[in-house]
């Protein structure tokens, strides 16, 4: 049986707006000027207290915007997320062939609530978060839990994302990895870490169902 891992942010679901807004409130709790949208869109997928850091916040003060960006991302997360394109397709194409999992960097706790808000949260069997792990994405740390949990084979899972992080943490856990274009990076991005590279969720569904 084969398993399927789908990444969330730019590859299942679109919260772009949600996390945006979570960011510039958080900003606005310390009294700081938000950085530009582009300047975040490119961070996502990464952890949220590296996301700050990275923005320039300091790495001792990252856990308070954390802790604001949350409290504000949990209010508005299920009006301002969507799925993407074909993305329901997708899932219900992968049911039939594969056993689901999710892995991502998002709290497991609001994913699980965003994806039954959705209607698709019973397609997946394992759903690996932030706090499920000690190292996130791109550590192999979340695919070899969810392989453990799911009982999976390495050589007969696969890990659908949009960034490179996804990739790495696929050819690290020893999984494969597809490249979806409908999120945050760029195909030369995604070239960097595999051979596999599609527009959506529901054209690496069908890459997965053509291989024996």
């Amino acid at each position: 049986m084969k398993t399927i891992l789908f990444d969330l942010d730019g590859t299942l679901i679109d919260s772009t707006d949600a996390i945006l807004e979570s960011f510039g409130v958080a900003y606005e709790t310390f009294g700081r000027q938000a950085p530009e949208d582009e300047q975040i869109k490119k961070l996502i997928g990464h952890p949220l207290d590296l996301m700050f850091t990275m923005l320039g916040i300091n790495a001792l003060e990252a856990n308070d915007y954390v802790a604001a960006y949350k409290e504000h991302y949990r209010l508005i997360s299920r009006k301002k997320t969507t799925l993407l394109p074909l993305a329901l397709e997708a899932i219900k194409h992968a049911s039939k062939i594969a056993t689901l999992g999710v892995v991502t960097t998002k709290t497991a706790r609001y994913s699980e609530e965003l994806l039954e808000h959705l209607g698709v949260m019973h397609h997946f069997k394992v759903l690996i978060g932030r706090e499920s792990v000690t190292h996130p994405k791109p550590h192999p740390e979340p695919i070899q839990k969810a392989l453990l949990a799911l009982n999976a084979d390495p050589a007969h899972t696969w890990m659908i994302g949009d960034t490179p992080m996804d990739l790495i943490c696929a050819k690290e856990a020893g999984v494969h990895g597809i490249g979806v274009l409908c999120g945050y990076s760029t195909q030369y991005d995604l070239e960097q870490h595999t051979n596999f590279i599609v527009h959506d969720a529901l054209d690496a569904v069908k890459m997965v169902a053509s291989h024996s």
